[in-house]
């Protein structure tokens, strides 16, 4: 298993109409495709940037998945323009899901 963990920043002033299409369109054409979604939300130390972090099978199985879904008829002609019209710059990065640590609390 993979994880990816993307970070968009949002253009000013973009980011109710970025929550807004992501959680009314993005969100659920991807359950609808099948697209594992972990987690997203906005930084709590910066207002216009949001993240989001997906799991795939493996570095292939994210490629065909990411291709089929933003190459679709539905992504493109649905929330493609209103998402990407709020993002300024976004950064991906993909770590193997057994190395991370999740939670891990030192004690004294």
């Amino acid at each position: 298993m993979i994880t990816e963990i993307r970070i968009y920043k949002l253009k000013e002033n973009t980011a109710t109409e970025f929550i807004t299409v992501f959680t009314e369109q993005s969100l659920p054409m991807m359950k609808r495709w099948r697209v594992n979604v972990v987690d997203y939300g906005f930084s709590l130390i910066d207002v216009d940037s949001f993240y989001l972090i997906r799991s795939y099978e493996s570095i292939e199985q994210r490629k065909e998945s990411q291709e089929a879904f933003y190459g679709s008829d539905e992504w493109i002609n649905g929330p493609e323009k209103a998402i990407m019209g709020c993002i300024d710059t976004y950064n991906t990065s993909v770590v193997d899901s057994e190395k991370l640590i999740i939670n891990k609390t030192v004690s004294k």
